[in-house]
């Protein structure tokens, strides 16, 4: 940004852990790129990652600072850390976007007399002792900033805040970069080509990291009882670990699926891989702060099903834009996909063109980005 003291707009400070490829880090590139064409510095400290490029690309500036820890006594050195940044760097608004960082952003912010606003990104577990209390911290910002009403909710019921700190603003998507009629058919059939998909045969994709509270062994356990024998199921994200792939593997085989399971990992182009499925399956069964796959999937104008909680369920209009099911419900899920499955082409095609309708009206990157500076705009006053 060069000499950010010269900025005719506040200076803002996102700090979370590294910039991975998850929906928390894409939504940073995004705000870093919204604050850096409203006129102000835009920095972001982290742990670095395959997105910082992106950081640079989108005018912002992203400052290495290893922040992911949740020892007391690193997160007061961070604390230091990000105090001499604000102090450098003029920082106005310091905007904490995970719990380990949000801890040493909060001390940085009060020491130094920055405004402090925070994201509240999940529907954080509270099974271990005192793990409220660390998760409070995200409750903190003068103005808390939730991804779905569901998260509104939750953070004025656990943490007591007071509702009108509370800013719901969804994630959103580029409807420019998400639009079906954007894909180029060769996009596509590179995707089948590598994942060895037969012409002809029902695609269902579940998009999301390897891990269980996505839902996988609930999806395989529903091709099992569906009524197409032939469907195969694409799993698209990379394992936390190895042995739960492992295990999804072993699950498919005892079903006698192991020929229509494709274990896709990361996705380099995922609009296109979002054209390429005949249904799109988020089968959480925790409840998610907002599910962002569940709206590129609708923006491409993909039947789309999801488990009927969290924020994902504010984002279908059961048979109008999609499907809800019940969460941990393979028969539902399996019902609801055969139904999606033999839908005739031209309610397919109405069926997708209201949900990309109702994406393009509620959830896209601009409004999220126009909604979140408000939001800095309201703190400074």
């Amino acid at each position: 940004m060069g000499d950010n003291t010269a900025a005719p707009y506040p200076v803002v400070l996102q700090v979370l852990p590294a910039l991975g490829g998850g929906g928390v880090e894409r939504g940073t590139v995004e705000i870093a790129a919204a604050i850096a064409q409203a006129g102000g510095g835009s920095l972001v400290a982290s742990a670095g990652g395959r997105l910082a490029p992106a950081i640079e690309r989108a005018g912002a500036r992203n400052i290495f600072l290893p922040l992911a820890t949740r020892n007391p006594l690193r997160i007061w050195r961070n604390a230091a850390r990000l105090g001499e940044i604000i102090r450098r760097e003029h920082v106005d608004i310091v905007h904490a976007r995970s719990r380990a960082p949000a801890w040493s952003a909060w001390f940085a912010a009060r020491r130094m007399g920055a405004h402090f606003v925070t994201t509240y990104h999940g529907a954080y577990r509270e099974d271990l002792p005192l793990k409220r209390r660390y998760n409070a911290v995200m409750a903190r910002g003068e103005i808390v900033i939730a991804a779905s009403h569901f998260i509104a909710s939750l953070v004025c019921t656990r943490h007591g805040a007071d509702a009108a700190r509370i800013r719901v603003i969804p994630r959103g998507v580029d409807i420019s970069v998400f639009d079906p009629d954007a894909i180029a058919t060769d996009r596509i059939a590179r995707l089948a080509r590598a994942w060895r998909l037969p012409d002809g045969v029902p695609t269902i994709m579940l998009p999301g990291r390897l891990t269980r509270w996505k839902g996988q062994t609930v999806l395989i356990d529903a091709l099992a009882r569906m009524r197409h024998g032939e469907a195969i199921v694409v799993l698209v994200g990379a394992p936390q670990r190895r042995r739960y792939a492992d295990e999804l593997i072993a699950l498919a085989t005892r079903l006698g699926l192991a020929d229509r399971l494709r274990l896709a990992g990361d996705c380099d182009d995922m609009p296109a891989a979002l054209m390429l499925s005949d249904v799109v399956v988020n089968a959480s069964i925790e409840p998610e702060a907002f599910g962002r796959v569940v709206i590129e999937a609708q923006a491409m104008a993909r039947p789309t099903i999801a488990t009927d909680h969290g924020g994902a369920a504010e984002t279908i209009e059961h048979g109008v834009t999609g499907w809800r099911v019940p969460p941990a419900d393979p028969g539902a899920l399996a019902a609801a996909l055969d139904d999606a499955l033999v839908l005739p082409a031209d309610e397919r095609a109405a069926l997708g063109a209201r949900a990309r309708a109702s994406v393009a009206a509620h959830y896209t990157v601009q409004s999220m980005q126009a909604a979140t500076i408000e939001v800095y705009r309201e703190v400074l006053g």
